[in-house]
């Protein structure tokens, strides 16, 4: 192990891997449940892609803002290295706590419980307990693996990628080339017939939360902006190329949906993709969208894993308390401590998951509202950070400012508002374990104080 004041991080990630990570971790299991619930928020078919297009758009925003942050400011830390430049060293200590013990923990476990809920319909191997067994296998595998090596974990998650991508392409097949005729017309005379009143109690505002919350993941990339190579050229492009691939595979597989199963039958569906792969080639259909969710989770734990243990690394090497977290190995190239205390959190909420028996449900409300609060706060930094350091070099600089992160911060404020307008008492938990943080934060100041008296 390097002494953490002396880790130098390795330029070993391209434009490829910038774009397999950030694909990895946005197309994940929810682009087969919320186009159910957004079609049901809309009323009408164009209204629904006129979301999604939305979704992409305002994704696009805020990827701008941070292709500027990520290129003026590299560092393994994202998030937390400029609220610490912008707000100073409080406001990047709770927002580090956070990522450890709410945000990506918690993400983690819910994108590893989608895993469980698919695999045990193709492979039970327990009564009632099956999905966290299989939860609790993903993060302690995958956990294992990273820490391995960088190699080794980009190189799987290229892989998994690759095998989420050519699931959906073939999703969009079955939609729109697969589904009988038969079957089409009747989805329309069901929309007729009965998709207004389906999407007519709805809103096209809780449509678009539904939307941006598919869209979610894609500025963990900021957590990489130290490990890339030719930084403002690869980053930029990483970012965008990869959202611009996500938005169209997104309209591709909701017009497949729409042209498979009608407005209504969409509106209707508690499993829209396994229902209209059933449409298309029967049962057999079923049992391959499902093998696709499996591996759409897998990469999207994954690539969770890989990127969200950077802050907990930038933590330790900034924190005394956490000083273990900041140890980066040399031979492996990763920060192993960090990956090995995330991936111990992770599992301890994948037993609250396992106890309440709402594994996904539960880290979504647990979640949301807090990275909401700090996803805003990022939009802040970028008009902080340009005020009180304009010498600072910034090979890529927002366009329209200050138009276009005021829009960026205008959606993380929607979607605050919205998360704990909707969430349950998991929201209230996930709150409550960020204000724990508050004591630590505390008690190091104290201790900073007394050491400099």
């Amino acid at each position: 192990m390097n002494d953490p004041s002396q880790a130098r991080l390795a330029s070993s990630l391209s434009t490829v891997d910038v774009v397999a990570l950030t694909v990895g971790v946005v197309i994940g299991a929810s682009v087969f449940e919320t186009p159910a619930l957004v079609a049901g928020n809309t009323g009408s078919g164009w209204a629904a892609l006129l979301a999604w297009t939305l979704g992409g758009g305002v994704s696009i925003v805020g990827a701008l803002c941070y292709a500027e942050l990520t290129t003026a400011y590299p560092h393994a830390g994202g998030d937390y290295f400029y609220f610490q430049r912008a707000f100073g060293d409080w406001l990047a200590f709770l927002f580090a706590w956070a990522r450890l013990v709410v945000i990506q923990t918690g993400s983690i476990a819910l994108l590893a419980f989608v895993f469980g809920d698919y695999a045990t319909e193709l492979w039970p191997i327990g009564a009632q307990y099956s999905p966290s067994i299989y939860a609790a296998l993903a993060v302690a595998g995958l956990t294992l693996l990273n820490a391995l090596g960088v190699r080794q974990g980009k190189h799987v998650q290229r892989g998994l990628t690759v095998a989420t991508i050519v699931g959906l392409l073939v999703l969009i097949g079955a939609g729109l080339f697969l589904v009988p005729e038969s079957a089409g017309q009747a989805a329309a005379t069901g929309a007729s017939d009965g998709g207004a009143s389906d999407g007519g109690g709805g809103s096209f505002g809780m449509a678009m939360v539904f939307v941006l919350l598919t869209y979610g993941g894609w500025n963990e990339a900021a957590y990489l902006s130290a490990e890339v190579r030719d930084l403002p050229r690869n980053m930029t492009r990483g970012l965008l190329g990869s959202l611009g691939l996500i938005a169209g595979l997104y309209l591709l597989v909701n017009w497949a949906y729409l042209q498979g199963l009608g407005l209504a039958g969409m509106a209707g569906s508690e499993v829209v993709a396994a229902d209209l792969m059933r449409a298309a080639s029967g049962a057999p259909g079923a049992k391959l969208i499902s093998l696709l969710v499996v591996a759409a989770a897998l990469s999207s734990t994954n690539a969770t894993i890989f990127t969200r243990a950077r802050t907990s690394f930038a933590l330790g090497r900034d924190v005394r308390f956490f000083r273990f977290l900041g140890r980066w190995d040399a031979d492996t190239e990763t920060p192993a401590n960090a990956l090995l205390v995330q991936g111990a959190v992770a599992l301890g909420l994948v037993g609250v998951g396992a106890w309440t028996r709402q594994g996904f449900e539960a880290m979504v409300d647990y979640t949301a509202p807090v990275f909401w609060l700090f996803f805003g706060l990022a939009g802040a930094a970028l008009f902080v950070l340009r005020r009180i350091e304009p010498e600072t070099d910034r090979p890529f600089r927002v366009p329209l400012y200050p138009a276009v992160p005021l829009l960026f911060c205008a959606a993380c404020l929607y979607m605050l508002w919205s998360s704990v307008a909707y969430a349950g008492a998991g929201a209230l938990l996930g709150v409550g374990v960020l204000l724990a943080g508050i004591p630590l934060l505390a008690l190091r100041t104290a201790r900073s104080q007394e050491a400099s008296s």
